[in-house]
């Protein structure tokens, strides 16, 4: 079951309907009728934490999400929930030097992660007018997609199942966004995998090793 904490934003149920149509049971909790022990309790494969209005600060129990569980259940954050990660984590959220709502920008990846398959750059749909500002990003994040212009659209953390994109992949003006988030259900079932096996090491979709793994999965 992937949970998704609901920031109070229209594209949660897009979010929602995506991960149903890649064959997974979703459970959509709001983002202040949710205490982690309910979290913990409900079990979940991983959590996704959407969109939403305002900062960081006002994502209600986002922040302790990833404080909290983001060592033990993977997470991924969109948009509001990409800044909630670089928050969590010490990072600052600042004003963007340019307001991008319903506009698509090109995003440049290592095609490594959750951009596995994709081609590079790719479209990709921005409603947003906070960006994660670079030079405060603390060591343990790393940046993993961002746009000709340098601004940030995707994080990871390095040791940590937890990745975030600024971007919109549930938009339909981000064409190839479904492949987004089922590289990240791979990734998901990896790190259970690995869990299950003892293995506590983070391992990223698209490198030689877990290649190698998926493709034998897959024969």
């Amino acid at each position: 079951m992937i949970l998704v904490i609901d920031n109070y934003d229209s594209f949660t149920f897009n979010l929602v309907q995506y991960f149903q149509e890649l064959g997974k049971e979703v459970q959509v909790l709001r983002n202040d009728k949710v205490s982690l022990k309910q979290i913990v309790e409900s079990d979940p494969e991983a959590v996704v934490i959407s969109p939403g209005p305002g900062g960081p600060e006002e994502a209600g129990i986002s922040l302790d999400v990833i404080k909290g569980l983001g060592d033990r259940i993977p997470i991924l954050g969109v948009c509001l929930g990409h800044q909630a990660i670089a928050a969590a984590f010490g990072g600052k959220v600042v004003r963007a030097s340019r307001l991008m709502h319903g506009k698509t920008s090109p995003v440049f990846t290592k095609g490594t992660g959750l951009f596995f398959g994709m081609e590079i750059p790719f479209d990709a749909c921005r409603y947003h007018s906070l960006i994660v500002d670079e030079e405060s990003l603390p060591s343990c994040l790393e940046i993993t997609a961002c746009t000709d212009r340098d601004e940030i659209m995707g994080i990871r953390h390095t040791e940590f199942p937890i990745e975030g994109v600024q971007f919109h992949p549930e938009s339909i003006l981000t064409p190839d966004g479904k492949r987004i988030l089922s590289n990240f259900l791979e990734m998901t079932r990896d790190f259970h995998e690995k869990k299950a096996n003892g293995n506590s090491g983070k391992h990223i979709f698209g490198t030689p090793e877990m290649e190698r793994e998926h493709a034998q999965r897959s024969n």
